[in-house]
């Protein structure tokens, strides 16, 4: 009816029904056509009075696909004219049987509405930002809707959530599947394919990693991440404190100089560590993080605290860290020496996977950008707002991309040593060298371990 056939790259995105599909297109390979097209199938094939979203970091993002769709609804004589706007931003389309679509734009997650909408494509996904993501996931559950995830993966971001989901739905298991959309598959535009003179050239004038990044839409693997099993889809959730009921566990490590000052706060429910709070920040004396701490609601439960034990016995001013909790609050910090390796593997054991229940023990939520951050999952929340700023804990590598030295780099991992010391502190070690014997703390007897301390408040 409209004239227009997909490429041999577009034709399995267009018919694809799953729930949730994602899009990685090279420069040129019509990625925003295809994520029309796919939308106005959807659209199509709905009923009326149903809602959809145009979604990106900002309407600039979106202006292209709300232009095919408004020329593809005119030409069907579906658009009504007089309630459908040309502006974008925002901008609406009115069906005449009054299903609508709505432009949405991400930049400000607090104005992205209440609405449940019945279907979402994302444009330029690989542009904004992990809670987003989620935000829109909240969204389409209410009416169990379908997300479009459509975007081009950049340089520096590889290990980013974007991309990480690329490689977790790529095998089209359960509601979710994503695709490569490769700049040649584009034949009205090449049509030598891959072997089309201006394929060759711009592979001859490029990087490796550009021209599978740009070109083919395909993931250059990070290298030398401590943590590459984690998993946005599986260790990211929307955990929030549970209540005053429940004990508080805050795991410290301070920051000095360039050194982000972290705090990580969680609750162990049913088995699962949840960190459901995050402060990192820099720049700030103990007493300031403490001030920050005491505003917020989970302040009243019952509180435990360990900090990481290399710096809080120091003094770098009258009284040390451990000392200014003690005497600004009463906590007095557990926390011991915990060797790199063996901590690395105790965090490890708690991103395992239970096969039974898909869940691993710990989860973490969006809000905990600092800690994200080091997994290599959001940009650094103190680098600025460059997407493509990802700062990850990692191994030194060599040029060939080969692990070099027995410990990792010794940075952007401030919330992670935080989170080891906790978890060490807590629960052991997941096999100690040390001893004959395996170290387990019980979660009861360490809270009275810690009362009788006088540890908690």
């Amino acid at each position: 009816m409209l004239g227009w056939e997909p490429t041999w790259g577009q034709a399995p995105i267009l018919v694809c029904r799953k729930r949730f599909i994602l899009v990685s297109g090279g420069e040129g390979s019509g990625k925003s056509q295809i994520a029309e097209k796919h939308a106005l199938l959807r659209i199509w094939e709905s009923e009326e009075g149903k809602l959809f979203w145009l979604a990106g970091d900002d309407y600039a993002q979106v202006e292209r696909e709300f232009a095919y769709l408004r020329a593809d609804l005119a030409t069907l004589g579906l658009l009504d004219v007089k309630r459908s706007t040309e502006r974008v931003d925002p901008g609406r389309l009115v069906t005449v049987d009054w299903r609508r679509i709505e432009t949405k734009s991400l930049g400000d997650e607090g104005k992205i509405g209440r609405d449940g909408p019945d279907g979402i494509v994302v444009c330029e996904a690989g542009l904004i930002s992990w809670s987003a993501y989620m935000r829109l996931q909240g969204r389409v559950a209410r009416n169990r809707g379908w997300m479009f995830l459509c975007g081009t993966l950049e340089l520096g971001n590889t290990s980013g959530w974007f991309p990480t989901l690329k490689k977790v739905w790529a095998s089209g298991a359960g509601d979710s599947q994503s695709f490569s959309l490769p700049t040649y598959s584009n034949t009205f535009s090449f049509p030598g394919g891959l072997e089309d003179p201006e394929i060759k050239r711009i592979e001859a004038a490029t990087s490796d990693e550009y021209f599978r990044l740009r070109i083919m839409g395909e993931i250059v693997p990070p290298q030398g991440l401590v943590f590459p099993e984690f998993r946005p889809d599986i260790h990211v959730k929307d955990v929030s404190w549970v209540g005053e009921e429940t004990p508080v566990y805050i795991w410290e490590d301070p920051g000095y100089g360039s050194s982000a000052h972290a705090v990580e706060v969680a609750q162990v429910i049913d088995g699962q560590v949840q960190v459901f709070d995050e402060i990192y920040l820099k720049g700030k004396i103990t007493s300031e993080i403490i001030q920050v701490c005491q505003v917020r609601e989970w302040w009243k439960s019952p509180k435990f605290l360990v900090s990481d034990p290399f710096y809080k016995d120091q003094h770098h001013s009258q009284r040390s860290v451990a000392e200014t909790w003690v005497a600004e609050t009463g906590l007095v910090a557990g926390g011991e020496r915990v060797p790199i390796v063996m901590g690395i593997e105790r965090v490890k054991t708690f991103l395992k996977v239970d096969p039974l229940s898909g869940e691993s023990r710990l989860a973490i939520s969006p809000r905990c950008e600092g800690l994200l951050s080091e997994f290599g999952m959001v940009p650094n929340p103190l680098k600025g707002p460059d997407y493509g700023n990802i700062c990850a804990y990692k191994w030194r590598v060599d040029g060939d991309g080969r692990v070099v030295g027995e410990v990792p780099e010794d940075r952007y991992n401030d919330a992670i040593k935080a989170l080891t010391c906790g978890l060490v502190w807590q629960f052991g070690y997941a096999r100690d060298n040390r001893r004959s014997v395996i170290k387990v703390k019980r979660h009861g007897g360490f809270a009275d371990a810690l009362m009788r301390r006088g540890s908690v408040r």
